[in-house]
């Protein structure tokens, strides 16, 4: 393959999913250029959920303030109204992310939308700005860190481009998060999934509350049903590696047993029909902080290891850490400073901003290993609105920071109150 003339560039950002895409964004609206590859042609599918949380909503309006407008609009995409927790002893603790909300007047506060919409949502921004040098079908398959900076090079050794600071969002699997800043993959911080498309399922939300089921014989793993436009249904359970491992256990096999099977999701499932191959993925979670930066680079969202331990969200860090990128990024090249020691100021902006909520997530997945405890919390979460509003902030980013940092807060965790 021949690549046109590509000059030598302060900014690279590899990837173009939500987190490479936010990070060119920002340093656009800046009035910053750069380099952005992807080894795909948008659009194009990415395994997940699919759910976009009240933090996505923030960080779309971070990058244009018409953004969020424009994606509830749109007709890839249907407004989530709360999530419907579901205990291992059957309790349904249904949260709405705004009380008493009014679908007729009240800005949405979540969305679900497929992955190869989504991206390509945000990559069709990416490709109204000039400052952005977008290019596709671009699969990056070495690095080589240089004087100056970078050499990024083809499978067959060709050069592609040059760059003094590499922002490197090419997702879970990422070479260079593995190979150059040494992310190994731990099994007791990687949660392995599955997803699948489905028709027909019966008794979704008619407020498309997206459904987590923490299924008492499946634990410390879970299942998740979102809605979709056009009455369909993402559904997917994930599960800790180091237990999927340790167990044994055939996950393809044991999601169709649940749907088969399960008391509550066996009728819903009888008519339903599976669109297309169930298919897996690998998660690196936040759940141990990492170094997201070293001599020329940051790492962003999943090649970050930055997912959600608990939720299993990955797109609203991914853009979190593509900000913050973003802003250091720009910083680096006014000071002409690509060191380690001046880089690591990313990551203590993104440390700053998700850390807190980090930890309490790695809290919430460690209770998966006690149902009944897990059952205590659902059933007391009914009654505490202290409780059920810290689950409601975990996915949508309302002042969860501020209140975990009041002692009071804790008190009325544990006690109840307002």
């Amino acid at each position: 393959m021949r690549y046109e003339s590509m000059p030598h560039h302060d900014i690279c950002i590899l990837g173009a999913g939500p987190g490479g895409a936010a990070a060119a964004l920002h340093l656009a609206n800046a009035g910053h250029r750069c380099l952005l590859l992807d080894r795909a042609a948008f659009p194009r599918d990415k395994t997940c959920g699919d759910a976009l949380s009240g933090k996505v909503i923030n960080e779309l309006k971070r990058i244009d303030a018409g953004l969020h407008a424009k994606l509830a609009a749109s007709p890839m995409q249907v407004p989530s109204w709360g999530i419907d927790f579901f205990a291992p002893n059957g309790r349904k603790l249904g949260i709405p992310f705004k009380p008493k909300f009014d679908k007729a007047t009240d800005h949405t506060a979540g969305h679900v939308a497929k992955r190869i919409d989504f991206d390509n949502f945000l990559v069709e921004e990416v490709r109204q700005r000039p400052e952005i040098d977008f290019r596709e079908n671009v699969d990056v398959a070495r690095t080589e860190r240089t004087p100056d900076g970078w050499q990024l090079f083809d499978k067959a050794g060709q050069e592609i481009a040059t760059c003094r600071l590499l922002l490197v969002a090419n997702g879970a699997q990422s070479d260079f998060a593995r190979k150059v800043a040494g992310h190994a993959l731990e099994p007791d911080h990687h949660c392995a999934g599955l997803r699948a498309y489905y028709d027909k399922v019966d008794g979704l939300s008619p407020d498309n509350f997206i459904e987590l089921h923490f299924i008492k014989d499946f634990l410390p793993g879970y299942l998740w049903v979102f809605p979709l436009p056009n009455g369909q249904a993402n559904v997917g359970v994930g599960m800790l590696s180091k237990t999927v491992a340790a167990k044994k256990i055939n996950l393809r096999q044991r999601l169709d047993e649940i749907l088969a099977t399960h008391p509550a999701l066996a009728p819903r499932f009888a008519g339903a029909e599976r669109l297309g191959p169930v298919r897996g993925f690998g998660l690196p979670l936040g759940s141990k902080r990492r170094a997201l930066s070293g001599a020329g680079y940051f790492l962003l969202g999943d090649a970050g290891s930055l997912i959600d331990p608990f939720s299993g969200e990955g797109i609203s860090h991914a853009m979190v850490s593509g900000r913050h990128a973003a802003i250091w990024a720009a910083e680096a090249v006014k000071n002409n400073d690509f060191s380690p020691e001046f880089l690591k100021s990313y990551d203590k902006a993104v440390y700053n901003r998700l850390g807190q909520e980090l930890r309490l997530s790695r809290v919430m997945q460690r209770l998966l290993n006690f149902p009944s405890l897990f059952n205590i919390i659902a059933n007391r979460a009914v009654n505490n609105p202290t409780l059920a509003e810290t689950l409601s902030m975990m996915f949508m980013d309302l002042d969860l920071r501020e209140r975990l940092r009041q002692p009071s807060f804790y008190f009325k965790l544990l006690f109840g109150g307002k």
